[in-house]
């Protein structure tokens, strides 16, 4: 195989545009010029997000909530992991008709990133004081890496970043149009069939990049992977840029790169650039594409401005020669597709290490922890002498390094701070957004109505024992934080009719979808069916139901059982309801 780009297009010039784009400026650096072309466009330009800090340590901190200037709270907060949440007894049927400052209430959620999923004892048990002291107990595992908490005042902001970075840990750029957290693989350094560890350049990204003004005003939000795990345990397929780890038959052990990925409401998967990413040029690789972003990304118009738009008008082959001529200056090596998965990426249950101690990987409900058990769970980890943990971009939480000896203790220890190393089949695959406790975007309950749904589920589909986990992904509204069009089963908030006819809270119901997995070789969307929606108290029944269909028609392969996504494809609508 040839180790030189065998693309051979002419880069269009600067001042070009697909034929079919209107001819509007799009507002691309590199093109139209720096010009704001809306007001968040505009707010970023007056004044860097990253500036907001010192802003909150020497005045709002000191005058209260009712200090902090419009553009602030509702814009460069967000560059330091703070947003407003919902004010509550506002119902989702209020939530577009209502303005911001309706909705929202005078406390923040204050998103810690994780960089890599990697935390210390002491990283989090000191998030699990300060959930403690300032957060009213409350956090969040969600499925990037971050810990959520809720009910922060301004007030205690600066001392809560003090305690974080004496720690290591940081809110800078947990939110806002910049470079998000970076998911890494969970078992990055320690899983006995690893092909590469990440973790190198994940911490060198990190530590060159996050927090730089030059990359701090994107067109909007970027979302990077990494891994070197055969099960592919990052979502590397909806992330805007992704190296997937392999061994390339001449170069030996490097990245697939991967490029324009995202959910929402335009889902789009990834696409891969064809391109062999060594192990040292991971770094620079990723400051090329993002800069390729910076500057080309579309900044007219809010919804079309993630990298998977420009992807879909250039094409793979287009971003590669531009990549390499404007931004690497040199061309990347050709490279082959990652074999598919061997197995689950979400590392739940007990895996030996390569040392040949163990890891411990479980499962709380939906994500949805407290600052208690964070505190109970380092405490655990230590007991045994591990100082290590992961979170998972499932919602899961890993314990590194446990003795043989110990594995019991840890296993019943989590299950006593309500993380399960055994779940239900439920328990293990259902993931789910804020939805409408804190987040002012949500239309219905998630949280509280997912934990209600697995309990259901587990009484109802018990006799179902040897049932392959189906993933149930629960979202509050069209946003897809909790990525329901890759889901067996995805739910997306909305208000729905019941059977009197009466508008209650509900999902749209999609089908089928589902990322990379041992069960799985190809990445695909789920699908929707005409009229199929649910209310928030009909959800178990329904999932009972279309399970039960889904066993009694699957086909028999001569490999495997027929998956739940393949059957949903293939099954006529009367069979869905």
């Amino acid at each position: 195989m040839s180790t030189s780009s065998p693309t051979s297009a002419v880069r269009a010039p600067r001042t070009a545009r697909p034929a079919h784009q209107s001819s509007k400026p799009n507002g691309q650096w590199a093109v139209d010029g720096r010009e704001p072309l809306n007001s968040n466009e505009a707010m970023k330009a007056q004044d860097n997000g990253l500036n907001v800090r010192e802003r909150i340590e020497q005045v709002y901190a000191r005058q209260g909530f009712d200090s902090i200037a419009d553009d602030d709270l509702h814009g460069r907060f967000r560059w330091w992991g703070l947003y407003t949440q919902r004010k509550p007894g506002i119902d989702g049927g209020r939530t577009a008709t209502l303005e911001p400052q309706e909705l929202e209430d005078r406390y923040f959620m204050l998103r810690v990133r994780v960089d890599g999923g990697a935390l210390t004892t002491e990283q989090l048990r000191t998030v699990g004081r300060i959930s403690t002291e300032f957060a009213r107990g409350t956090a969040d595992i969600t499925d990037r890496h971050n810990i959520q908490l809720h009910w922060v005042q301004i007030e205690d902001v600066p001392e809560i970043w003090r305690r974080l970075e004496a720690v290591g840990l940081s809110t800078t750029e947990a939110c806002g149009d910049v470079p998000r957290v970076i998911l890494g693989s969970p078992v990055a350094g320690i899983a006995a069939d690893e092909i590469i560890d990440p973790t190198w350049a994940i911490n060198e990204i990190a530590r060159r990049y996050i927090g730089d003004p030059e990359l701090s005003n994107l067109p909007r939000k970027y979302k990077t992977a990494l891994t070197g795990h055969p099960s592919q345990d990052v979502v590397h397929e909806i992330n805007d840029v992704a190296f997937v780890g392999l061994v390339h038959p001449e170069l030996g052990p490097g990245f697939d790169l991967w490029v324009g990925g995202g959910l929402s409401v335009a889902p789009r998967l990834g696409e891969r650039l064809g391109a062999f990413v060594s192990e040292e040029r991971v770094p620079e690789v990723w400051l090329a594409v993002t800069r390729l972003f910076r500057d080309y990304g579309y900044r007219r118009l809010r919804n079309r401005a993630r990298l998977k738009f420009l992807l879909a008008d250039w094409g793979a082959e287009r971003f590669r020669q531009v990549l390499q001529d404007e931004f690497l200056g040199y061309a990347l090596p050709d490279g082959p597709p990652a074999p598919p998965p061997t197995r689950s990426g979400d590392h739940v249950g007990v895996h030996e290490q390569k040392d040949g101690r163990f890891y411990v990987g479980a499962a709380p409900y939906v994500g949805r922890v407290s600052g208690p058990s964070l505190l109970a769970v380092a405490d655990l980890a230590e007991s045994v002498g591990s100082t290590r943990l992961r979170l998972t971009p499932y919602q899961k939480l890993l314990v590194l390094d446990v003795p043989a000896e110990h594995v019991g203790t840890v296993v019943d220890g989590l299950r006593a701070n309500g993380l399960e190393a055994e779940p239900s089949p439920f328990r293990r695959s259902t993931i789910a957004c804020t939805g409408i406790e804190f987040c002012k975007l949500a239309i219905v309950e998630t949280k509280a109505a997912a934990v209600r749904v697995v309990d259901s589920l587990e009484e109802r589909l018990g006799d179902l024992d040897a049932l392959t986990p189906i993933a149930l992904h629960i979202n509050g509204c069209p946003n897809s934080c909790a990525r329901i069009q890759t889901a067996d089963i995805g739910l997306k908030g909305q208000l729905v009719q019941d059977e009197e006819g009466r508008q209650v809270p509900g999902y749209q119901v999609h089908l089928g979808g589902g990322l990379a997995s041992a069960n799985r070789e190809e990445p695909g969307l789920g699908r929707t069916v005409r009229g199929l929606k649910v209310t928030v108290d009909g959800v178990a029944e329904y999932v009972e139901r279309v399970v039960r269909r889904y066993v009694a028609d699957r086909a028999d392969g001569p490999d495997r059982p027929e998956t739940f996504a393949e059957w949903a494809h293939r099954a006529d609508e009367e069979a869905l309801q």
